[in-house]
């Protein structure tokens, strides 16, 4: 949702299917390096929403292929859109409860046999914060989930197997951010830099980091400018979107400092499929000599949404490229809430505009249209010496964060099916798509009806190479069969 997170529709799913579909294999066709891994995170690829610390969506693991694939759901009677893995192996979600909208941790053994929160084998609440608020979270190199909760502290959660073999989750650290972060206001975005400060930005434009001191250091950007997505860092600083331009920002002694700053076309309105007037991008870091040599977002400019790539270093614009024509060729207009994918020359963009959220953050404001038709689209885009260009457009319809292995060179994620008029009916497939040419290879069909929404979250491809998507009633796994 870049990706995002609600929890406002209640029922439980559990289903387990065994379904084929497409070739075996696929083939790698990804170059470029990912960014050099940041020491204070937990395994590349699996210890954040986005992969990595510059939110590449890029993984070096692969994924289930393109079938045969064996599916579960599990209920966990909550929207799950944090799933992360630790290097011990044990998958730690930060999921909100159907009733009550409650942040909870939840610790998933993936070996273990079915419990009645599917493989959950401990659970801890952290205090509600807002829609948007508290579920951006990473698992650092302690394999501690770090977030910030509904109270504004800064917690690390450990977890560890007690003697009888049963698991618990307990909190290891707290600092308090009451004296930057205001009573009225939500941390929306979380991620360490290469020193080990998190860093963090507030929906009401609050950018800051904490760090060896234990004391949150901050500054305000400009009145007006809400941060509506998460963060990302790379060795060269640390970038936030707001809804109304994009920053790199820096530590300089105890102080924040702004490196550079570039506004973007924000559009008339916020758009259907969106949550915020601006920006659905998570900023992305990427690059084919260092992995953030570049540093891109998504606009929201009407009626056609372009891609902006900017040099990290300086700021400077490398180019400008209109995406997701394929999808807009009736003359509707585009738009995206997901983080861009990007590794090396290349980025893939992966069209919202018109999914049927079911509730948005307070202060949104109305989209206009109210509602619209969902197309979806996916166009990759690559870096040439003299700007860029598309390579393809398709009208594949996502409905999650798309994933791309570098291993098997396919980008994973989940479709929605059915008229693009959409309905509380309509179903979801596991697709693969060919990274080099845009095709789909491979779509699996997923548990059915509204309560498998997939809701443009982000998923997690695993060591083993399942994929476990969230939904808004739990959580689901594809693996190769």
């Amino acid at each position: 949702m870049s990706t995002r997170r609600t929890a406002q529709i209640v029922g439980c799913v559990a289903a387990t299917v065994m379904l084929c579909a497409g070739p075996a294999t696929a083939t790698p066709s990804v170059s470029g390096p990912l960014a050099p891994a940041n020491p204070h995170l937990g395994p590349v690829g699996t210890s954040t929403m986005h992969g990595d610390a510059g939110s590449s969506d890029v993984t070096p693991l692969p994924g289930p292929g393109t079938g045969p694939h064996e599916v579960t759901a599990f209920p966990m009677m909550a929207a799950c859109p944090t799933v992360l893995q630790g290097s011990d192996g044990m998958i730690v979600s930060l999921c909100t409860t159907m009733i009550g909208q409650i942040p909870t941790i939840h610790l998933i053994d993936p070996k273990a046999d079915a419990t009645p929160l599917g493989r959950s084998v401990a659970q801890l609440p952290l205090a509600k914060g807002s829609l948007l608020g508290g579920v951006y979270a990473y698992l650092d190199n302690e394999n501690r989930l770090v977030a910030v909760d509904g109270n504004r502290q800064l917690v690390r959660i450990s977890h560890a197997q007690n003697p009888d073999g049963s698991w618990r989750l307990e909190l290891a650290d707290v600092i308090d951010l009451s004296g930057a972060v205001a009573a009225d206001d939500n941390v929306t975005g979380l991620a360490p830099d290469w020193d080990g400060n998190v860093w963090f930005a507030t929906g009401h434009g609050t950018v800051g980091y904490v760090g060896a001191d234990r004391i949150a250091h901050s500054i305000a950007l400009p009145e007006g400018e809400q941060v509506q997505n998460s963060i990302s860092t790379s060795p060269t600083g640390t970038a936030v979107a707001t809804t109304h331009a994009l920053y790199q920002l820096k530590r300089s002694g105890d102080e924040v400092v702004i490196d550079w700053r570039q506004p973007y076309d924000r559009g008339p309105a916020r758009n259907p499929g969106q949550l915020s007037w601006g920006t659905g991008s998570t900023p992305t870091y990427f690059g084919p000599s260092t992995g953030s040599d570049f540093l891109t977002i998504v606009d929201n400019a009407h009626p056609t949404v372009s891609l902006h790539v900017y040099r990290a270093d300086t700021g400077a614009e490398v180019c400008t490229q209109p995406v997701l024509a394929a999808a807009s060729k009736d003359g509707s207009p585009s738009g995206s809430e997901n983080s861009p994918v990007g590794i090396g020359h290349s980025v893939y963009v992966a069209g919202t505009y018109g999914y049927p959220y079911p509730t948005t953050p307070e202060g949104a404001g109305p989209a206009v249209p109210a509602t619209a038709p969902f197309n979806g689209g996916m166009t990759r885009v690559d870096i040439d010496p003299v700007g860029c260009h598309v390579v393809w457009d398709n009208t594949i319809r996502s409905s999650a964060v798309p994933h791309l292995s570098t291993a098997d060179g396919s980008i994973y994620t989940v479709t929605r099916d059915g008229n693009p008029s959409t309905s509380p009916l309509d179903g979801y497939s596991f697709a693969v798509i060919d990274s080099k040419d845009g095709s789909q290879i491979g779509s699996t069909p997923l548990p059915s009806t509204i309560l498998n929404d997939t809701l443009q979250m982000s998923a997690l491809i695993t060591e083993s190479g399942e994929y476990f998507q969230g939904t808004i009633s739990g959580i689901v796994r594809v693996r190769a069969n």
